[in-house]
């Protein structure tokens, strides 16, 4: 199973996809659209997490199309409700798991490749089990982009700052990159995808808010991490406190929504 900074089994996981669902799947879904998704598509989710979009997929598709949801760790995707026999839930490491070739229409991952270090080599999977003519959609953060936009005061906006940094950076050591957002187009590019184009939403997070709860959860379960990194008790009780504060408000994680197609294969000469 590959390296992740955050335990998917861990308690606050639940509270993670919460804050991300609610942040980001009406953009995500705007996304999909774009792809000009349709009944009968065949698409696989990368890195499910709680399975909102994968359900939200089922239901454009339809029962003619079909619906791969995967995870490393898929039990926050299970639920009450039954799926329907053409969505279905798959243990996968999209690192070492098999894939299927030339069988998608859509591929969508959402913040996924961002945390692998084969991140490379995982596009070019991808991009193979795409039919020709099939779509790739992957979102990812530029989480160098994240300043301060308001702050009842500037000790409370350096420790955010600070503490983010320190997260950054143990991201850094297990081979995730905080800044592919920015790099992932490109990379699209070099793995030989056409008709390229990328989006990018932020908004502001207002301490108390569904956004800003992202950062709590992340820094709590890296805690330990971030202590060996120098941050303090004191300052991680700070931390938890000031994104409480409706005064403290904070830009979003930019998310890049990267389009790309795989190519038809050139006509053989005759």
């Amino acid at each position: 199973m590959s390296s992740y900074l955050f335990d998917n089994t861990d308690a606050q996981t639940p509270g993670r996809f919460s804050a991300l669902e609610t942040c980001y799947d009406p953009v995500s879904r705007r996304q999909l659209e774009l792809t000009g998704l349709a009944p009968g598509w065949r698409c696989l989710e990368v890195g499910g997490g709680g399975g909102s979009l994968g359900d939200w997929l089922g239901e454009r598709v339809g029962p003619d199309g079909e619906v791969t949801i995967t995870d490393i760790d898929p039990r926050w995707a299970q639920h009450g409700a039954q799926r329907p026999p053409h969505v279905r839930l798959l243990r996968h490491d999209i690192v070492t798991d098999p894939l299927p070739t030339a069988r998608y229409d859509l591929i969508h991952a959402r913040l996924v490749l961002l945390h692998l270090p084969e991140r490379h080599r995982v596009l070019d999977r991808l991009v193979t089990a795409l039919r020709p003519g099939g779509r790739l959609l992957l979102e990812e953060f530029d989480c160098g982009w994240t300043p301060v936009l308001a702050a009842p005061d500037e000790a409370s906006a350096a420790l955010f700052e600070r503490v983010e940094a320190a997260l950054h950076t143990q991201l850094e050591k297990v081979g995730a990159d905080p800044l592919w957002g920015r790099r992932v187009l490109g990379a699209m590019a070099g793995a030989g995808l056409t008709d390229l184009t990328a989006t990018t939403y932020a908004e502001s997070w207002p301490g108390g808010g569904p956004g800003i709860a992202l950062h709590g959860v992340n820094i709590e379960q890296t805690a330990d991490r971030l202590r060996a990194n120098g941050i303090t008790d004191p300052e991680l009780t700070a931390f938890q406190a000031l994104l409480q504060d409706p005064t403290f408000v904070v830009n979003s994680y930019p998310l890049i929504s990267a389009h790309g197609r795989r190519p038809h294969p050139e006509a053989t000469p005759r």
